[in-house]
């Protein structure tokens, strides 16, 4: 069951078919019997689902917490612009070392519920029309994951605005992403990283999101952007091929780009501003996950689905599912916006 493909009908075993008419049967104990043998079958595919195959994928970690633990993270008391605080003294010939006390601090991540509930007409189930019930619960499982995509990108993009910097290249042409502002935003987020040449912690970029647009815009560069050799493996690599600049990842998101949804929250519901250079159209997010030390998802409980026993009543069948979870970055130092 666990394995079972809900939109291929010809995959579907006389078991899975036979639970599926008994659900659309006209005697209530009937169906609300097979309908929750239907919703077990189908509570795991869906809960890897929501889980995995996401546009958060690899960005946030995800931290399951128990039952009446408190999403609380600590807090280095070594805070960010404190660090000159922390020097060795010139003591005199005579007279003690001063004391110097710490304290450490905590950060508490909200977390929240969220479901979804889909349902549909039991003529369906009784004709074994895995078709329309398959689509159902496709719909099911793409409410949930919307849901956690928008919730871990909003907090990224809000982080980023607090963060109150955006790093733009002033030589390009509107619209233009360039080699230049990967170079640009490299050194901006060294520079405000703390610390030193040396350090071991400091933040840098290592993976970079931008509209498709911005990413064809790299098949379009001329001669004053890369060489003729660089220019042709540029032209006949596959999509999805050119993927690191300056060993950061490239990834191209839709929900990215001139009036698409991510930008429009950014500069709509954040009042974020791309008008650095007056004429910047794309807001690009740059990550540092070389450290798995500030993006976290504390999970109070899975997404779990059940059958809704109120529905034989309508000749209706339907699922819904629920779960609790919550989305923090404990430092916006990891997290560089810019613009082209």
């Amino acid at each position: 069951k666990e394995n079972f493909t809900m939109t291929d009908k010809a995959n579907a075993t006389p078991e899975m078919n036979d639970i599926l008419v008994r659900s659309g049967s006209a005697r209530r104990e009937e169906a609300l019997a097979a309908q929750h043998e239907l919703a077990v079958a189908l509570q795991t595919p869906l809960r890897q689902g929501v889980m995995n195959g996401d546009i958060t994928g690899g960005i946030f970690e995800r931290i399951s917490l128990a039952p009446g633990t408190a999403p609380e993270f600590p807090l280095d008391f070594l805070a960010p612009g404190s660090e000159k605080d922390f020097v060795a003294y010139t003591l005199p010939n005579h007279g003690r070392i001063p004391e110097r006390n710490i304290e450490g601090d905590y950060v508490m991540v909200p977390t929240y519920d969220i479901g979804s509930s889909i349902d549909y007409l039991l003529k369906y189930a009784r004709d074994a029309r895995w078709d329309i019930v398959g689509r159902a619960m496709q719909v099911l499982e793409a409410s949930f994951v919307k849901k956690i995509n928008d919730d871990a990108w909003h907090t990224l993009l809000a982080a980023g605005v607090d963060r109150n910097i955006v790093v733009y290249d002033s030589d390009a042409a509107a619209g233009q992403f360039t080699k230049r502002l990967v170079s640009l935003m490299k050194t901006v987020m060294r520079r405000n990283g703390g610390g030193n040449s040396t350090s071991i912690n400091r933040g840098r970029l290592t993976d970079l999101y931008l509209s498709p647009e911005g990413v064809e815009d790299i098949r379009n560069w001329g001669v004053d952007q890369v060489d003729e050799v660089t220019r042709r493996e540029i032209y006949v690599a596959e999509d999805g091929a050119i993927n690191r600049i300056f060993s950061v990842n490239l990834h191209d998101l839709d929900e990215l780009g001139q009036g698409q949804e991510y930008q429009l929250f950014f500069t709509n519901e954040l009042s974020g501003s791309l008008v650095s250079t007056g004429s910047d159209v794309e807001l690009v997010v740059g990550l540092d996950l070389s450290a798995n030390d500030s993006f976290v998802m504390p999970v109070r409980a899975d997404i779990q689905v059940f059958e809704d026993d109120t529905l034989h009543r309508q000749r209706r069948a339907g699922f819904y599912g629920f779960g609790e979870h919550g989305f923090g970055v404990l430092d916006n130092r990891r997290v560089i916006l810019g613009s082209f």
